[in-house]
């Protein structure tokens, strides 16, 4: 048994992206705040289960009380004192069950609102984190330490941390009354207290990296779901329905083996721990027969040492039974934080300027970037572009278009050199002011599920109904939104599926046009769209950018020959500007890319 849990402490030590392990103290420091955030329902809480489990550790001395009322050498009962304290014992141990009741509900509510407060910041989180970490990571994990593992913390701070408050008064409780009953016979648990920590502590040392991978395999499966999901038209088109499940089959054999070790070796816990109990119920039993022959005991306080023997160790089992969901939520509490911990996009500089109304003079001065730091990706890149300049980037893929827009975004800052904007280096300026002042179409489209007119108007606080409808017909949508169910009122479904994929592209346009910066980029935002479409929101564009300045990144080189520059990229450097004209007068990679397209 042993070499197999190393073994896959070993597999979880060498698993791609394994961090090291935070500490249980670490990991309950960070939950404290939370729970302390509620602090007065918390002490109450610690009232309720103080308050619940005397009345409960009251109940066994009443039953000795009982027991003593008979009178054994002449068979004589004193029937109202079994009476009294059998009342009493069953008035204590509804009392006990109330408070329990209200314990845990109480802890259920306290539990929601911590785990509201953490999905609330681990979101608030995702919205500071640069854009580098959606890059790197998959959305399908993202969303299991959102869900799966808060859910997790949730069900451990409601069930399991109610069980340990209780057991931990109930063992002090327990182990005060049997001091008070018979010393000596207190003295068999300084053996078997030691010897069931030993083994939980045994234990759990092995079982932890084991959640632990559990809780990543789970993330690396849904990561897996959540990209076969979104991609069932091209898996259907490929033929790749086997391929696919015979994929997920080996993905889910290795989560259900993560999960089954886990469980297993986590579920020796509990069994280990009360073969321990058992064996000092035993030890009870014979030393506390020897001292009742030598008259130190009576059969009354035996009785009642029994009981408060089984409510001290029964404690101690619980909780040895719950140490696997606690090491479960140990983990899940880890991953979150950990995410929790990433460090956000870096914050402006202190005396950084807000910039409103850009012209649309763009500088890039010898700048030099790389995604990591062993592979640059732009060498030296110099490029000075006029307010109003229709630019087009071209080249083939790799070669560092949309890395530009990145870096005009500053969604990635530089590695050296300097961008400006209308003379004011980028790095200067707040990124929310710098994005504000360019409006950005992307190949891949985004709506929301909501009607067509607020996925429409999403970044415009001050758009009439007017306005939209007036873009909306520059891009040639309006015709078809008016014969939706509810024209502009209409209801997208997620991710606007209930419509085709131009027609989307036609509405993330129109989103576009509809503010009033100063710049604009297209990153391939008519490739969605036919050709007829394209020209017509070609020239609509010239319209709607005159004296503005336009990023447009395109494949399809018949839909920038109008371009006031063209950049032609290759390997992160630019090796021909020019017009398309000018372009195509000699031979130039431009025009043999241009050529490739329409031989």
């Amino acid at each position: 048994m042993k070499r197999d849990i190393e073994k896959d402490i070993r597999d979880v030590k060498n698993s791609a992206g394994f961090e090291p392990k935070m500490k249980r103290t670490a990991v309950l420091g960070r939950l404290m705040p939370y729970l302390m955030e509620h602090k007065l329902l918390f002490v109450l809480c610690i009232l309720l289960t103080i308050g619940g489990n005397l009345l409960g550790l009251a109940g066994p001395y009443f039953s000795g009380f009982a027991i003593d009322a008979i009178e054994l050498g002449e068979g004589k009962v004193d029937l109202s004192g079994v009476w009294k304290y059998a009342l009493a014992m069953a008035a204590v141990y509804i009392a006990s069950a109330v408070l329990s009741y209200l314990l845990s509900r109480l802890m259920i509510v306290i539990s929601r609102r911590v785990v509201n407060t953490m999905r609330r910041d681990v979101f608030n989180k995702l919205t500071e984190l640069p854009v580098g970490y959606f890059d790197t990571h998959q959305t399908g994990d993202i969303l299991s330490r959102i869900s799966y593992d808060i859910d997790t913390i949730n069900t451990s701070l409601s069930h399991d941390l109610v069980q340990i408050f209780a057991s931990s008064v109930t063992v002090v409780g327990s182990l005060f009354m049997m001091i008070t009953i018979s010393p000596l016979m207190v003295l068999i648990f300084a053996f078997t207290v030691p010897l069931s920590v030993f083994m939980t502590k045994k234990i759990t040392g092995f079982t932890r990296p084991l959640f632990r991978k559990r809780s990543a395999k789970l993330g690396e499966l849904n990561g897996f779901v959540e990209e076969m999901i979104s991609g069932q038209k091209t898996l259907r088109a490929y033929g790749q329905e086997d391929n696919t499940i015979s994929k997920l089959d080996a993905q889910n054999n290795e989560t259900v083996e993560a999960y089954y070790r886990a469980e297993y070796y986590g579920s020796l816990t509990g069994p280990s721990v009360n073969l321990v109990n058992n064996l000092s119920l035993s030890l009870v039993s014979f030393f506390g027969a020897i001292l009742f022959l030598h008259g130190s005991v009576s059969i009354g306080s035996i009785s009642t040492f029994v009981l408060y023997s089984r409510q001290f160790s029964g404690p101690i089992n619980e909780v040895a039974n719950i140490i696997g969901e606690l090491q479960s939520a140990f983990s899940a509490a880890e991953r979150v934080f950990r995410l929790l911990d990433e460090s956000p996009e870096p914050e402006d500089k202190e005396n950084a300027v807000e910039l409103n109304g850009a012209e649309g003079h763009v500088v890039l001065d010898k700048v030099r970037f790389g995604y990591t730091e062993d592979k640059e990706i732009i060498h030296g890149l110099s490029l000075d572009i006029p307010k109003g300049s229709l630019v087009a980037i071209v080249g083939p893929t790799g070669a560092g278009k949309t890395t530009i827009v990145n870096l005009l975004m500053r969604f990635y800052d530089v590695n050296s050199g300097e961008i400006r904007l209308d003379e004011h280096p980028i790095r200067e300026l707040t990124r929310k002011s710098l994005r504000l002042n360019y409006s950005m179409v992307l190949q891949d489209t985004w709506l929301f599920n909501g009607t067509v007119y607020e996925n429409i108007a999403y970044g415009s606080e001050t758009a009439e109904k007017e306005d939209i409808e007036r873009v909306c017909r520059t891009c040639g949508i309006h015709d078809y939104i008016m014969t939706l169910p509810e024209g502009y009122d209409t209801v997208l479904d997620e991710d606007g599926s209930n419509i085709s994929k131009g027609q989307k592209q036609l509405m993330t346009i129109a989103r576009a046009m509809l503010l009033s910066s100063s710049l604009l980029i297209l990153d391939e935002a008519t490739s969605n769209v036919d050709t007829r479409t394209e020209m017509q929101i070609q020239r609509a564009m010239r319209k709607l950018m005159s004296d503005k300045t336009c990023f447009v990144i395109a494949h399809r080189l018949s839909t920038i020959q109008n371009a006031d520059m063209i950049l032609v990229l290759r390997d992160g450097d630019v090796v021909e500007r020019g017009t398309h004209d000018s372009l195509m007068d000699s031979d130039t990679f431009y025009r043999q890319l241009y050529e490739a397209q329409f031989a």
